[in-house]
């Protein structure tokens, strides 16, 4: 099982940042060869992408590329490029329906077996971003196996309502019902929810801040980031507290300690609790767990990998 509660877009064809990237506590990195990428320059930017995924994955990140519509008719060359080993797998800028999950797997497919790579092995995290990408969130989320997450592109979402990002209202009630389509539909497919991009301004921080404890109530559990320095603060919101933490490990041991005497509910600190209390709480661990080992694979990184590559470029 993979977290991602924060997920760094870095452009695909930018050595500075990507440099700077490889050192962040975000729980995975998303090479950008779509949007911050222009035409011209995608074939440098897939080598680029190509050759820096080993060594983020060294670095004890996830690693993503967001690949070009399928729209476009150059996500196949994408892949070509970018599904090597260490790549966990792949973000479709714009998928609107089921049929594109398909088409990308069976891309997917092709490339593992020409790479010599484990069937199933690069997962799919699809980008829906339109009013038809929205209303088949359930179909796109359950469309293939590999699907491991649902992420929100809010952007051109609202240009396809015929709207512009500037005229947001502060508390976002435009964007409502895309949210909670995509975290219903997320929930019942079982994959994880993921926000969109923060469009205000990277020294709003407070304005960060709220969206992403305004997202986390919905239901979402992980928030797709453009700056370094939205990490910390998305890695916070999206975690358990400590106090949360050490609590449903207590719940957790009493309630199986209490099924092994054949009680299905108790008093558990003052307040009846249940199995849906039980379940709860275990999922909550099991978050923390996860936390916990993003954590532990980075401090097990091998920098000095990290340094011969970028010295080398």
């Amino acid at each position: 099982m993979m977290l991602l509660r924060s997920m760094l877009f870095v452009p695909g064809n930018n050595m500075r940042m990507i440099a700077k990237a490889v050192t962040v506590p975000a729980d995975a990195i998303i090479f950008d060869l779509e949007d911050a990428v222009p035409i011209i320059d995608k074939t440098t930017a897939r080598i680029i992408v190509r050759d820096s995924i080993g060594v983020f994955e060294t670095a004890g990140l996830n690693v993503f590329v967001r690949l070009n519509a399928l729209t476009t008719k150059i996500t196949e060359e994408d892949i070509r490029f970018v599904a090597i080993k260490g790549l966990d797998g792949v973000v479709l800028a714009k998928t609107e329906s089921g049929s594109d999950i398909l088409a990308l797997q069976s891309m997917l497919e092709k490339a593992e077996k020409d790479k010599g790579l484990e069937t199933g092995s690069i997962n799919i995290i699809p980008q829906l971003e339109s009013a038809k990408g929205i209303i088949n969130a359930y179909d796109i989320a359950t469309a293939a196996e590999r699907v491991i997450g649902v992420a929100f592109g809010s952007g051109d979402y609202y240009r396809d309502l015929g709207r512009s990002v500037g005229s947001w209202s502060p508390d976002q009630i435009e964007l409502l019902y895309a949210r909670c389509h995509i975290v219903n539909a997320s929930v019942a497919a079982g994959v994880q929810p993921i926000d969109t991009v923060f469009f205000g301004l990277l020294t709003d921080k407070e304005g960060f801040i709220r969206e992403t404890r305004m997202v986390m109530r919905l239901g979402f559990k992980g928030k797709l980031l453009i700056h370094p320095s939205q990490i910390e603060a998305a890695n916070e919101i999206l975690s358990p507290s400590s106090e949360e933490t050490e609590h449903a490990r207590r719940l957790v041991a009493a309630f199986e300690e209490a099924q092994e005497k054949g009680l299905g509910a108790i008093s558990f600190e003052g307040k009846m609790v249940d199995y849906m209390n039980y379940t709860q709480a275990k999922e909550l661990v099991e978050q923390d767990e996860l936390v916990h080992a993003n954590e532990e694979r980075r401090l097990k990184s091998d920098d000095s990998r990290l340094f011969r590559f970028f010295i080398g470029h």
